[in-house]
C-alpha cells in the first residue's frame, strides 16, 4: 500500500484529497488514464504509467472497491485516510532521519516532481508535456488557443519555458 502511495503521487504530483477521491470507475486502463477531482473542484484526466495502472487495478479487485467507492482501502476493506500519509512518513522518517529533518511529505512529491517537468522543458520545447502541464496548470509562459476544433487547446509558445 505505501509503495503504491508513493508511485502514485510521484508520476502524478496529485494532491492526498486527489488520492483520496480516486475511484475504480475513475480508471480509464486502455488510454492509461485516471481522473483526479482535487481541490477547488478541479477535474483532470491524467496520464499514468501501464504498470502504475496495473497496481490499482489490482489493488481495487484485491480490496473489494465499489466501482463508486474509494479505491484506496486497507486490507479490512476500510477507506483510508489522511492518518494513512502521517503514519507513512513518520515510518519512513524512522529509517531514513534525514526524511524527517528535511520535512519530506507527499506535498514535498507533488512540488519536486512539478517542478522536475518543468525544468526539463527548459532544456527542450515539448508540445506534449505542455498539453500534460497544462493540464496541472504549470505552463505559465504558454498561451493556449481555444477554438471548437481545439477544445483541449494548442501550446502556442515558440522557445522555451523559465
Amino acid at each position: 500500500m505505501d509503495s503504491l502511495l508513493l508511485r502514485l503521487h510521484t508520476e502524478t504530483a496529485c494532491r492526498r484529497g486527489g488520492a483520496l477521491a480516486l475511484r475504480p470507475v475513475d480508471l480509464d486502463p486502455d488510454p492509461c488514464l485516471i481522473l483526479l477531482r482535487e481541490k477547488g473542484e478541479t477535474v483532470r484526466w491524467q496520464p499514468v504509467s501501464p504498470t502504475l495502472m496495473r497496481y490499482l487495478l489490482r489493488h481495487a479487485e484485491q480490496r473489494h472497491a465499489t466501482e463508486t467507492g474509494p479505491l484506496l482501502r486497507y486490507r479490512s476493506g476500510q477507506p483510508i485516510t489522511y492518518r494513512r500519509y502521517d503514519h507513512v512518513w513518520v515510518r519512513i522518517g524512522e529509517h531514513l532521519p534525514w526524511v524527517h529533518a528535511q520535512q519530506i511529505s507527499t506535498h514535498w512529491l507533488r512540488h519536486t516532481t512539478l517542478t522536475w517537468v518543468e525544468r526539463q522543458l527548459r532544456l527542450r520545447h515539448r508540445p506534449g508535456l505542455c498539453r500534460s502541464l497544462r493540464q496541472w496548470g504549470r505552463c505559465r509562459n504558454h498561451r493556449y488557443l481555444r477554438t471548437r476544433n481545439h477544445p483541449r487547446g494548442s501550446c502556442r509558445a515558440g522557445g522555451t519555458h523559465r
